[in-house]
């Protein structure tokens, strides 16, 4: 994969990093290192995976690299805790990454390979999992329209970030929705045959 240096630190030029997702995250709003984890599981980890042990561990790296720096916050009766925010270094790093070309994804599939494979295996055992496979879609299908009809019931009025932020949600409606729709054709497609 190839490498772009930024701000002493090596970031993928090729495709988001965890440490992108991060700074993104960090730049709506700083967050001690539970709540980014809880946070980023809400919102980015649908579309960018990370445990929690490789978030602590990448922001512990972007603070010796100067892209975020930690403030300590006292508690009482519980242990201190650290609230990264972004720093100057750290908003030019996520600018220039921003300004990058993005290439056309690929599109790999496990199912859709198994889907025309099926022929030479067990076909009602790959049923049965496209149709796990529809039931989990529509599961976040429903959750994202709900999430757009909670957060954003006017979205034509919605400029800046609040329109970034829905856009990116009416694409995990649309992804969603592919899934769905295809998954759903394959299964009513060998139901005719059956």
């Amino acid at each position: 994969m190839q490498r772009v240096a930024y701000g002493g630190r090596s970031g993928h030029s090729d495709s988001v990093a965890l440490e992108h997702a991060l700074l993104v995250s960090l730049s709506e709003r700083p967050a001690a290192g539970l709540e980014l984890a809880r946070r980023f599981d809400r919102s980015i980890g649908f579309f960018w995976s990370a445990t929690h042990q490789q978030i602590y561990k990448v922001l512990r790296r972007m603070e010796q690299d100067g892209w975020v720096v930690a403030r300590v916050i006292g508690q009482s009766g519980r242990p201190e805790k650290r609230e990264y925010s972004v720093t100057d270094v750290g908003r030019k790093v996520l600018a220039e990454w921003i300004a990058t070309t993005t290439p056309r994804p690929g599109f790999r599939s496990e199912i859709a390979v198994k889907m025309r494979g099926a022929s030479y295996g067990d076909r009602s055992a790959l049923l049965a999992n496209v149709a796990e496979l529809v039931a989990d879609h529509r599961t976040r299908l429903a959750h994202y329209e709900s999430m757009s009809a909670r957060d954003y019931p006017e979205p034509g009025r919605l400029t800046g970030h609040d329109r970034d932020t829905y856009l990116v949600l009416r694409g995990g409606i649309l992804q969603e929705t592919f899934w769905i729709t295809w998954l759903t054709e394959y299964l009513f497609a060998h139901q005719e045959t059956a």
